[in-house]
């Protein structure tokens, strides 16, 4: 057989081709994501986790009370945020369960929360300074380059006053789902249709291009067990 006539089975793939491939699949994950909340509502249950936790308590310890949340989704650590005190503004590129956190608050937490639908990969729609502290997990970890995960770090520390605080949580390249499924490039990685960015400890130095570093927490979660990282930061 020809080269011409080879099956499409036996073309060579392109790096234009690959990049294509790469470029369809993050841009499906908000469609997978929306689809799999609305699935399943209960997803990640309503207890809040470790991190939640952990920020709750410090941020109201320290008095930081406007704080945003990047990557809400059912709203577990949400609540736990509200419980403290805080005033918090909740973001998600998944509206319905946005608005199943305000359902579950009730009107007295509800009270404290404020909502918007927004794709972290433009630039965060509040003023400079608008908060005290600013608290993700998980969402870090998502599908987003490395060049976008510094834009969005660079637009964290713009709406931070200054001595706010941010907290984000990421899986690590200690990780046992890392190097598995497909390699997008640049520590992505596609397993069972959600795309994960794993990061090495050279990325968590370039978030952190402007802030105080005060700690990279190494912690587990869930039954595989999840092997993530507790980033805590300050702008100066």
């Amino acid at each position: 057989m020809s080269r011409d006539h080879r099956s499409r089975e036996e073309q060579p793939v392109t790096q234009a081709h690959a990049t294509t491939t790469t470029e369809a699949l993050i841009a499906s994950q908000r469609e997978h994501w929306e689809k799999t909340l609305d699935a399943n509502p209960a997803m990640y249950g309503l207890e809040p986790s470790e991190p939640g936790r952990y920020a709750a308590s410090r941020f109201a310890g320290e008095g930081l009370t406007r704080v945003i949340e990047l990557g809400a989704g059912q709203g577990r650590d949400t609540l736990e945020l509200l419980r403290a005190g805080l005033e918090v503004t909740g973001l998600d590129y998944a509206g319905d369960a946005l608005g199943s956190i305000t359902a579950i608050a009730g009107p007295e937490l509800a009270s404290h929360l404020a909502t918007t639908v927004h794709d972290v990969r433009q630039p965060l729609p509040f003023q400079s300074g608008s908060f005290d502290a600013c608290y993700s997990h998980m969402l870090f970890t998502m599908a987003l380059s490395s060049d976008e995960l510094v834009a969005l770090a660079g637009e964290v520390r713009r709406v931070l006053r200054p001595g706010g605080l941010c907290i984000y949580t990421v899986r690590h390249v200690g990780d046992v789902h890392y190097g598995a499924g497909v390699d997008l490039g640049d520590n992505l990685y596609e397993n069972g249709g959600f795309v994960v960015h794993f990061f090495d400890r050279q990325l968590v130095d370039r978030l952190a291009d402007g802030f105080d570093l005060e700690a990279v927490t190494a912690f587990e979660e869930g039954g595989l067990p999840r092997r993530l990282w507790r980033i805590t930061m300050r702008r100066p």
